[in-house]
């Protein structure tokens, strides 16, 4: 039996207005919808990425944020991302901040993407369900394969307003 999912439907400043399934979300409805993002860098300042189940509905098979995933019915994103560190990559010794948030949206689905920051050096045990592999990716090999398909076109994006501004800063500085 399948058991229906049901994300809670959010305006632009996160506030729920309503309720809609994971199907109706991904459907083109570009019904805005909240999700969590976690960053986690190594003590080399390296960014761990997981390379996403070919199971999955949206980009298969593609690199992509560490952990990544919808904020369910009554849960504040705070919950939905202890959740679903546990539930990728099997970690609970962590401390984040939350470095932003925005409006992702693709041809499918419109999301609030509240967006967290840590460090962590692993042991991590990542869901064969989810997760393909997972592995830290030096920030130059990462800036060196935007834009060639080989990340999420989220991850680009999400990356690129965080990371390419931020390094900019520090040479412009």
């Amino acid at each position: 039996m399948h058991i229906e999912e049901w994300f809670p439907l959010v305006d632009e400043e996160g506030n729920v207005i309503g309720k809609a399934t994971r199907i109706e979300c991904h459907s083109g409805s570009k019904l805005l919808h909240p999700v969590i993002h976690l960053h986690i860098f190594n003590s080399a300042g390296d960014l761990l990425l997981q390379k996403r189940s070919m199971k999955k509905d949206i980009q298969p098979g593609k690199w992509d944020t560490a952990v990544g995933g919808h904020v369910d019915m009554g849960e504040s994103p705070e919950e939905a991302l202890r959740r679903e560190v546990l539930e990728e990559l099997g970690i609970t010794d962590f401390e984040a901040k939350q470095i932003g948030r925005y409006i992702f949206e693709s041809e499918i689905e419109k999301e609030l993407v509240h967006t967290y920051e840590t460090k962590h050096e692993g042991p991590f045990t990542p869901d064969p369900d989810e997760i393909e592999e997972c592995r830290f990716w030096p920030t130059d090999e990462i800036d060196d394969n935007l834009g060639k398909e080989v990340f999420t076109p989220n991850f680009e994006e999400e990356y690129t307003r965080l990371y390419k501004d931020r390094d900019k800063k520090k040479k412009d500085s």
